[in-house]
């Protein structure tokens, strides 16, 4: 008997249908909604997600296997909900009875000892052999093309490995092509000259093909609690500056109002696609499908105005995985910030500065003590970059 993990639902179905595929000739029964597969000579295989904290509980395997380890829920072993717990208290002891072995596979995911994935491999006592196996080193990435010669594939595989070093935060490369383990602490995710020309913000283009913007709605007001944030963007496919950030504002607004607030965003957007002679005018505003956003989706959709909701697959993402997944943008240069809003300085929560640099380039990637400042102008940052890049469907 055997048995596998993964973080979530989505990723076990990929394994269960994989799996499945591969038993097919020796399979007696299979069932998704249970996670198990039986086979005509008494094997079994489960399937588990570790959103149980009890995952595998009970039960005796040969052999374990837990997919994308290092993307399990970091915590201490004393979180019983914490991958490290889940391993100690409910998995490693199903693999007693038979002396069994167990597989982690996955990429890698910062320097944290409550990770699982980079605590069982620096650290002994866990027993664990780590294996290396990087993207970058796999001589069969890219797939090789119908008709293509060995001389043929290692050139095209060289130059698409160097095209992505080129395009990719060096960091980002390291993590996701090398497999290294990252120390982000510290580290100036969206530095502050990629957002310059240089060294200086830019003009409003004279010609774009369409304004946006995204909203970050809070319900309360208050110093311990979000603030309403919005961010308006200038996208263009074919001349000049490809994302320009022309404009930003974060307050402090009662939930109720916000119905009345939202019609000054679409005047500002109706300015905006004249002063950039948007050939498409203004495509709306991106709001998060939840609490306060959630009703204004809704009121304003009934008022026929242009609202859109952020798609779920982007806000299901945490900060730090939004930024990463956007960090290629970033790093090319492609977004850009406007004089007006780099010089603007508003009054928030007692502090009079530019919120949005504050925000959006005081970021770091791991950073524990993230959720104590203010980051409604990176999140509209971070969402504006993957709308306007077409990274979920976007603008």
């Amino acid at each position: 008997m055997s048995v596998g993990f993964a973080p979530d639902y989505k990723r076990l179905s990929e394994a269960y249908q994989d799996i499945k595929t591969i038993l097919k000739p020796i399979i007696t029964s299979a069932s998704k909604i249970d996670g198990v597969i039986r086979t005509r000579n008494g094997g079994r295989v489960d399937f588990w997600t570790l959103n149980d904290e009890s995952a595998g509980r009970s039960r005796f395997y040969h052999g374990v296997v837990v997919d994308e380890g290092a993307f399990t829920k970091n915590g201490p072993i004393e979180d019983p909900t914490a991958m490290l717990s889940i391993w100690e208290k409910a998995i490693e002891p199903t693999l007693f009875d038979y002396g069994g072995w167990a597989l982690v596979a996955s990429n890698t995911n910062g320097v944290d000892p409550d990770n699982f994935l980079y605590a069982i491999c620096n650290d002994p006592k866990y027993g664990f052999v780590s294996y290396h196996a990087p993207t970058i080193s796999n001589p069969l990435l890219p797939m090789r093309k119908p008709g293509e010669t060995d001389e043929q594939h290692m050139l095209r595989r060289l130059e698409a490995i160097e095209a992505i070093r080129a395009t990719k935060h060096p960091l980002v490369f390291k993590q996701e092509y090398e497999a290294e383990f990252i120390d982000w602490s510290g580290v100036a995710f969206f530095d502050r000259d990629k957002l310059l020309d240089n060294g200086l913000p830019v003009d409003y283009p004279a010609h774009c093909d369409a304004v946006f913007a995204v909203a970050d709605t809070a319900t309360k007001t208050g110093a311990g609690n979000d603030g309403t944030a919005v961010t308006f963007f200038a996208r263009s496919r074919h001349t000049g500056h490809p994302l320009v950030i022309l404009d930003w504002d974060i307050l402090q607004i009662e939930g109720a109002l916000l119905e009345e607030w939202l019609p000054t965003v679409f005047q500002r957007l109706e300015d905006l696609a004249g002063q950039c002679g948007a050939r498409m005018g203004s495509l709306g505003v991106w709001i998060e499908d939840k609490a306060s956003g959630e009703v204004l989706l809704q009121k304003m959709a009934r008022a026929r105005q242009p609202v859109h909701a952020i798609p779920g697959a982007l806000t299901a993402l945490g900060k730090d995985e939004r930024a990463i997944a956007v960090s290629d943008y970033h790093y090319q240069g492609k977004v850009k910030i406007s004089r007006h809003a780099h010089d603007k300085v508003t009054s928030y929560k007692g502090s009079t500065r530019n919120h949005y640099l504050s925000q959006v380039t005081g970021f770091r990637i791991g950073d524990k003590d993230a959720a104590k400042r203010a980051d409604d102008l990176l999140d509209c940052h971070t969402y504006g970059i993957a709308l306007a890049f077409n990274n979920a469907d976007g603008a």
